[in-house]
């Protein structure tokens, strides 16, 4: 129960595919080992049309969307040692966990074996708090939850990395990408267009896979050494047998076979998008040259701050159209279309 609460404006779905509208909500007061944020930007998402669309099911309405959250703390609980008023801080996708099984003990909370907490479209550890994202203008969370920003890394284009910077980073690092390597992105959207400016950064070979060659200037701007266009049937054909790992980052179905048959022996496709439908995958395009299939979604805490450091080293930030929250829903239909270079991030001060 809220003892003492915080106003906190916002922008809000009442139901499933509903605009967003103007909202008001209650945020908790600081406790001992939480952090009240004062949110200046919030990425958008995919992953926030599908729910807000109930997509992917379960749905929890009002929602508020946003997990690619920064800002500045306003607050902080007594036992708070990490973080101070006025130091840079980000929110990502999760804001609490068990904190006690292997996979939290192992700083990979994402995979906690009881139950991970996400930001918004979910309920607090108790089973009864909704949670609520960064389309509002403040948020209270856990320390161990929030990540420090570089003063070098600005907050608008900072916004994007707490959930299309982790969620391409994470699985490039456990399939270790880098000299040697051959790796290749599949779609040059949010999540695409940071994974081929962290395997460039990583010293990899990239390969954007796109549609068309209309984003092939743009990914080679990003570190992108070759480009393949999928319509271009002479172009995949060549391709087959060509990847070590391809990160494949789409949102809507796609032809799994083809891509898999562009792995060599041992290679793996990594799928960090997810449709709203199942995709069908012949064993074939796997068993004859030991290739593998696998998922991954965000990273832990500890690796989300890696992430944030090396950017910051390779001075890697997202590419970004800023929009006041007014847009938003204007925002989601270009999202559709693949309309925006290449993530929309929302400036929270227009909320006032």
């Amino acid at each position: 129960m809220i003892k003492t609460a915080i106003k906190t404006k916002a922008y809000a779905a009442s139901g499933p595919g509903e605009d967003l509208k103007p909202f008001e909500l209650q945020r908790r007061e600081p406790g001992p080992n939480d952090i009240l944020i004062d949110i200046k930007f919030c990425g958008v998402c995919h992953s926030d049309v599908h729910q807000v669309k109930d997509e992917w099911g379960g749905a929890r309405f009002p929602m508020i969307p946003g997990h690619e959250i920064t800002g500045i703390v306003a607050k902080t609980g007594e036992l708070v040692t990490r973080f101070k008023p006025g130091d840079r801080v980000g929110v990502g996708c999760m804001v609490d966990s068990c904190k006690e099984c292997d996979s939290c003990r192992d700083g990979l909370e994402q995979y906690c074996e009881n139950r991970m907490v996400l930001t918004y479209n979910d309920l607090e550890l108790d089973g009864k708090t909704p949670t609520y994202g960064g389309y509002s203008d403040r948020i209270t969370v856990h320390e161990r939850f929030v990540a420090r920003i570089p003063d070098e890394l600005q907050l608008d284009k900072a916004a994007p990395l707490l959930c299309a910077g982790i969620t391409t980073y994470s699985p490039l690092v456990h399939w270790k990408a880098g000299p040697g390597e051959s790796v290749a992105v599949v779609g040059l959207g949010g999540l695409g267009h940071m994974a081929v400016k962290i395997a460039n950064a990583m010293r990899a070979h990239v390969t954007a896979i796109s549609r068309s060659l209309s984003k092939k200037a743009d990914a080679e701007a990003m570190g992108a050494k070759d480009y393949l266009a999928t319509s271009d049937a002479s172009a995949v054909e060549k391709a087959q047998g060509r990847f070590d790992l391809i990160i494949n980052t789409v949102s809507s179905p796609a032809d799994m076979n083809t891509y898999l048959g562009m792995l060599k022996r041992d290679g793996v496709m990594v799928l960090v998008g997810a449709p709203g439908e199942d995709l069908p995958v012949n064993p074939f395009s796997l068993i004859p040259k030991r290739r593998s299939l696998a998922g991954s979604t965000i990273g832990g805490m500890r690796e989300t701050q890696e992430m944030l450091d090396f950017c910051t080293k390779h001075a890697i930030g997202a590419d970004i159209e800023m929009i006041p929250i007014d847009k938003v829903n204007e925002a989601y239909k270009r999202l559709l279309k693949s309309d925006v270079r290449y993530r929309f991030v929302i400036d929270i001060g227009s909320l006032k």
